[in-house]
């Protein structure tokens, strides 16, 4: 167990903590330059954080801390599905270090008195003028930004199953319509930028993706095939348009961002600039709009999510983390342990790290399978104990039995006995308590007081005479073998009995187990799915998490193997040594009584 930081616990009201790192190195996100005021998507899910029930219903109490473990960070709350265990979170970044650097930040969590402490405004700098999550429960999109730059015409459909929780898809007759205004503004000094995430089946002819303007100056934004075409008009004159360089794939989500800044246009697509085009802007203003241009062509069809405006030249760098922190292949974030308070905030183990990850229906197969170990160990105790008292009795027997002379082969038996009421004992009550003066645990003895007493039922024996006396006929004799016979399949049954718990352990425990965990990887993959988070440290644990059902199942199969491969063994000596007395006594008894 290892601790999360050796840093002081920023408030001592919150149980727990998770670190997270901002890793914008070559290796994460790529950063070239430092960045400040950019929100990040924080995305919990089963595979990055199994702590769900210790946050608040609504996750009231969470809170997110800089680096220095002091400084709190606004935040606000996308999406916070505790039962699916799946989390979207916007937090504000103020500084992002160029590549050469990461930097950390702390979730807390862990205190029911917590108030909500929510900032969607806070959680934007100043220069992004619009922001759409399309989130679940809204009649129209809303603006998360302090601008409020709020829907004004919606015609499309919420999308639940967009890349970050819920989106928008257009069906070619949908519009999406944003009423203009100041914040929204372009001005070639400042610069502007449009980004969203984008998803298309199949390419479209003049499908309008965005447009914007009036008789002065026009921009749109369409899809011509799979290629994504920027257009500035002045006055009715095509001023100029990017090469079709953006070509969108189909079937996947891609972000593209349109950058006007003076002199240039430019298209994004996935964080890499792929087209651009030198030209004067014109002037722009009036309503934005999205899906079909305003004279009911262009329709789109496609899904779209995560929709930004700002009124400033976005760099590439910041392009480029939010296609890094954002997109399905996520690599900005790099989500660490979790810590507890107590103990000067001492990390939970590994092993209850993944076992926190668990699924129900995992924890539904390791306690069956934990119920099977458990029988499989009584079993194997209370047969080894049998096992051990019946070889000693049979030990004891043989020896008093080679002791017998040739007249006496039926002294060693009790007719007190009644062989029924012996066959109903336990043997395991009767190998821990019972009295063993007369060989009670030894089947070789219970094979042997059958055979006598048929002997006896198969000759009348005169008041005084001796075992010698009697004689038998070989009908008899092969009677005598038959009832030793059948006492050995019945004793061999006795010895059987339960054994097959222990197969079933063997082979079922296994299979079991792998049934859990091939569940608990379609669970952490569709969480994955549906969370877009695609980077090692999301799938990791999940995956951890559903090894957890296999390893129960061999926890289970391989004891039980080894039990039963022992108990077998010496269940076919004891068989075999019932075998050799029975033929032994018959040739005995033929011999000497015929």
């Amino acid at each position: 167990m290892l601790p999360v930081s050796a840093q002081a616990w920023w408030n001592e009201d919150w149980q727990f903590r998770k670190q997270i790192t901002l890793d914008t190195t070559a290796v994460g996100a790529d950063i070239a330059e430092p960045l400040t005021d950019v929100p990040v998507l924080v995305r919990l899910h089963t595979g990055n954080f199994g702590y769900f029930l210790d946050i608040m219903a609504a996750g009231e109490d969470i809170r997110f801390i800089a680096d220095d473990d002091k400084t709190p960070l606004e935040y606000h709350i996308e999406k916070f599905d505790p039962i699916n265990e799946m989390a979207l979170i916007w937090v504000r970044i103020p500084e992002l270090p160029a590549n050469a650097a990461t930097r950390s930040i702390w979730m807390y969590y862990g205190n029911a008195a917590a108030v909500d402490a929510q900032d969607a405004a806070g959680s934007f700098g100043a220069r992004e003028a619009l922001a759409y999550h399309f989130m679940e429960g809204e009649a129209t999109p809303r603006d998360a930004t302090a601008y409020g730059n709020h829907v004004g015409e919606f015609s499309a459909a919420l999308d639940p199953a967009a890349l970050i929780g819920h989106g928008v898809v257009f069906d070619g007759n949908g519009a999406l319509v944003v009423p203009d205004a100041p914040s929204l503004g372009f001005t070639p000094e400042d610069g502007w930028t449009w980004s969203a995430w984008v998803k298309v089946d199949a390419g479209q002819s003049g499908a309008v993706l965005l447009e914007r303007g009036d008789a002065a100056g026009w921009l749109s934004l369409t899809l011509e095939e799979l290629s994504v075409i920027a257009r500035v008009e002045a006055d009715g004159t095509l001023l100029a348009e990017t090469p079709g360089n953006a070509a969108l794939s189909p079937g996947n989500w891609h972000h593209l961002a349109l950058r006007l800044q003076q002199g240039r246009l430019a298209l994004f697509l996935d964080g890499v600039e792929t087209a651009f085009v030198e030209t004067e802007l014109p002037p722009l203003q009036g309503d934005l709009r999205l899906g079909m241009a305003a004279d009911g062509e262009g329709g789109f069809i496609g899904a779209l999510d995560e929709m930004r405006v700002s009124n400033t030249a976005r760099s590439a760098a910041w392009i480029q983390a939010a296609v890094s922190g954002q997109g399905p292949a996520s690599s900005l974030l790099v989500y660490g342990e979790d810590g507890q308070q107590e103990g000067g905030g001492e990390s939970h183990s590994y092993f209850a790290v993944t076992l926190a990850n668990v699924t129900v229906d995992g924890w539904v197969v390791i306690v069956m399978l934990a119920i099977m170990a458990a029988i499989s160990w009584v079993v194997m105790v209370s047969k080894g104990l049998v096992i051990r008292r019946t070889r000693k009795d049979n030990a004891r027997f043989q020896q008093a039995f080679v002791r017998l002379s040739a007249g006496e082969v039926d002294a060693l038996d009790d007719d007190s006995l009644d062989e029924d009421d012996d066959g109903n004992d336990s043997p395991l009550l009767t190998a821990l308590s019972g009295r063993h003066d007369h060989f009670e645990s030894s089947p070789i003895y219970r094979i042997y007081h059958a055979a006598v007493q048929e002997m006896h039922h198969r000759t009348a024996r005169a008041v005084g005479a001796q075992a010698a006396d009697l004689e038998l006929s070989p009908q008899a004799v092969n009677a005598i073998r038959a009832t030793m016979d059948s006492a050995l399949v019945r004793e061999n049954q006795k010895l059987n009995s339960q054994m097959v718990l222990l197969t079933i352990a063997i082979s079922g425990g296994p299979f079991l187990g792998l049934l859990g965990t091939v569940v608990g990887v379609m669970i952490t993959f569709a969480s994955i799915a549906a969370s877009g988070d695609v980077d090692v440290n999301a799938i990791a644990p999940g995956i951890a998490a559903a090894l957890v059902a296999t390893v129960a199942g061999l926890a289970v199969a391989i004891p039980a193997l080894f039990g039963y491969n022992y108990l077998s063994s010496r269940i076919k000596e004891i068989s075999a040594d019932m075998r050799v007395f029975a033929d032994e006594f018959v040739a005995k008894v033929a011999e000497q009584h015929s």
